[in-house]
Formats: structure tokens, sequence, C-alpha cells
């Protein structure tokens, strides 16, 4: 899969929105958003050419994308496989990009950014009902169990990320023990319960012409 090696925050400000992308650093006044409230590129500040109602839809998909770190022949698939399962199609998608095990780890608090947390689990710190799995696109199902294994609990990275994390909106469908550093995936989550900024209908229509 292609990587992204620019800066984070150049995403942040082509979609005129914070994803997060930069754990602690999204928090501070430190943040691209904040002090260039702009759109990357020599022709950002100048404004562009309105929207197409195409560019509104693939600018959510793109935003969506990135903000769970996804490639794009990955997010068709998640997209066309929700689209197969009985329920809403946007639900589902939104659900399978929460409980991948990257996202879990974030949302749990152990990792500052969901990059962060990919980098766990690829450096094998993260155990999923007792067995090692460095897969960041692995999908956790309810009832498992997600935690820290026992030789990295003392990683600096992840102490400072859960004491930062109550700036981030709490999720009821995931639980923590912060003595065990052990997480879990209590049910699948609702619609509502889900913080990510998206409006899954655009992604719908854009992958339906």
């Amino acid at each position: 899969m292609s990587r992204y090696k620019d800066a984070n925050c150049r995403i942040c400000r082509r979609e005129g929105m914070k994803l997060f992308l930069k754990g602690d650093r999204c928090f501070s006044e430190k943040c691209a958003v904040d002090r260039r409230g702009v759109p990357p590129g020599q022709h950002g500040a100048t404004g562009r050419r309105k929207p197409t109602e195409y560019g509104i839809r693939l600018r959510e998909k793109q935003k969506t994308r990135k903000t769970y770190g996804v490639g794009e022949k990955q997010f068709r698939n998640y997209f066309e496989k929700a689209a197969r399962t009985q329920g809403e199609t946007g639900k589902g998608l939104l659900q399978a990009l929460e409980t991948r095990l990257d996202n879990i780890v974030y949302r749990l608090g152990l990792a500052p950014s969901r990059k962060a947390a990919r980098q766990l689990v690829l450096h094998r710190h993260i155990l999923v009902n007792n067995k090692m799995v460095n897969i960041p696109s692995y999908v956790a199902r309810v009832g498992d169990v997600i935690q820290v294994k026992e030789g990295s609990r003392q990683l600096d990275c992840i102490h400072s990320s859960l004491s930062a994390a109550s700036q981030r909106p709490a999720v009821p469908w995931l639980d923590l023990d912060k003595t065990t550093l052990t997480g879990n995936l209590l049910e699948m989550p609702d619609r509502e319960n889900i913080p990510t900024p998206v409006q899954e209908q655009l992604i719908i229509e854009l992958y339906s012409k």
C-alpha cells in the first residue's frame, strides 16, 4: 500500500477541519488548522473554485479515508462489504472502520493518534484474546479482549497518551481497565456513538454512481 510521507497537518488544512492526525498537538496552540486556517499550496489563501457536487462527495470520502488511515482499495473493499451486508450501508462502513484494531487501540486511549496506534500494533505490543496480533486492519469482534502485553506496559508513550485521553470524546462501546491496560469491545458501535464527523450518505452517493 502506498504511504503518505508529507506533513499530516496539510491533510487537515486541505479538509478544512481537524482530523486529529497528530495526537496531542491537535489540542494545542500549535495546531496548523488554528494557526493557518487555509488550504495548503500557493492558491490556498486566495480561494479556489466552487466545488462541484461530485467534488463535495469525493472530499467526504477522502476525509474519511485519511482520518482512519486506510488506502483507497481497502476503503472501497470496506464499502462493498457493507453494501452486501443487511442493514444500513453507511453504518456498516463506519462500524468496519471503528472495529479495526488500530482504531480500537486509539479509542481506548493507549495511543495519541491512529498512526501511533498502528505502530504499537505493528511492533507487537498488543494482544487480542491473549494472542499476539500485529495486523492493524484486524477486525475485532464483540467480546474480544485487547490489551498491552506485559513487557510493554511501562512504555512512556502509552502512559502519556492515557493522561491526555480525557480531551477526546469517550465511547460507550469500549471499556478500559487502566490498571492492567486491558480493554473490551462491549458491543458494535451505534451511529450516534461514533464521534467521527462523517456524512456517510455522501460516500454512498459517490460510490453509487
